[in-house]
């Protein structure tokens, strides 16, 4: 954490890690786009966080500190799990097959509205004015965003995708006090591991295996589950997970903003999907939205590296512990 960089001041591991969360998790909306043109979405989801968890798991399992997670823990892990990948991301995974991928990543910003609700709801969080516009400027751009425009089967994938960032607020709330494994990345396996198995179930149960044809599966496809797998829940995760310990959340909820507009770009650019005026307006009030929620209030700092005592501190296991508007851990 020693090197500066010349321009921001900042430490260069902690610029290299923001950007890559930034782009990869940006760019997960397109891998999702290109997989699921071949692939059955939840069998996808079942490789992708079956492969991406063993790993992890076994990476901590190489500490000597870290412990058996008891079955209590086991429970915690599959819930959030299961809340937060297989209701968020798979509900993503699915409604990409019907829309475009730029417009999912747009409504999964509202991950943030439905979070600063949520806690007032359950936690009884006292709301800042600047959250509350947030939260009319946000939940007005999804309704610019989802209205029918001529096309009234986009609605169902696009509430199917707004239901989807409600179960992952739903589930970044219960595991920020759920009783987890201290090791984040530990957690973090488990609860990969428990969404793979919910997702296979889910992929049986729907006779995906029956429509899944491999001989049709094309390179494309195949490399991009290995991207999802690889670069999207594991590296950036892993990046993440040292970024809320050397960052402030604040710093670190940049990506929330950052990430649906990298997804824009490349599904237009790689894709040839429409950017529309609509469109940007509504990005422009979700994503305003989003901004006014996550900023701190004057004087609380908004930026840099945590303070080096800080560091030793516990931090809350899970894809969204620190941050109130995480997504895509492992999008």
């Amino acid at each position: 954490m020693e090197k500066l960089s010349a321009r921001t001041g900042w430490p260069v591991p902690l610029l290299v890690a923001l950007g890559t969360v930034y782009l990869v998790w940006g760019s997960t909306y397109l891998g999702i786009k290109i997989a699921v043109e071949h692939i059955p979405p939840m069998m996808m989801g079942a490789v992708r966080f079956l492969l991406a968890g063993v790993v992890l798991y076994a990476w901590t399992a190489r500490s000597g500190d870290v412990r058996r997670p008891t079955p209590r823990q086991w429970t915690a892990a599959a819930v959030g799990g299961i809340l937060m990948l297989v209701g968020g991301n798979g509900a993503v995974t699915w409604a990409e097959q019907r829309m475009d991928s730029g417009v999912a990543a747009l409504l999964v910003a509202s991950v943030a509205l439905w979070m600063a609700v949520l806690a007032r709801v359950w936690q009884g969080e006292r709301l800042r004015l600047p959250a509350i516009a947030g939260l009319l400027l946000g939940f007005l751009g999804v309704g610019v965003l989802v209205r029918p425009a001529g096309d009234a089967v986009a609605v169902v994938p696009s509430l199917v995708v707004l239901g989807g960032a409600l179960a992952w607020a739903a589930g970044s709330i219960y595991v920020r006090r759920a009783p987890l494994p201290s090791h984040s990345l530990r957690a973090t396996s488990m609860q990969m591991l428990a969404a793979g198995v919910a997702f296979g179930i889910v992929s049986l149960v729907s006779g995906e295996g029956a429509r899944l044809d491999l001989a049709a599966v094309t390179w494309q496809a195949a490399a991009a589950l290995l991207y999802l797998t690889v670069f999207g829940s594991i590296i950036a995760f892993s990046a993440y997970t040292w970024l809320l310990r050397n960052a402030k959340p604040s710093v670190v909820s940049t990506y929330a903003y950052v990430n649906p507009f990298v997804a824009v770009l490349l599904g237009a650019a790689l894709l040839g999907e429409a950017v529309t005026g609509g469109m940007m307006v509504a990005a422009a009030l979700i994503i305003a939205g989003v901004a006014l929620i996550v900023t701190p209030p004057r004087g609380t700092g908004a930026r840099g590296v945590v303070p080096s005592r800080a560091r030793a501190g516990h931090v809350p296991a899970g894809p969204a512990a620190l941050e109130p508007c995480e997504v895509a851990a492992a999008e």
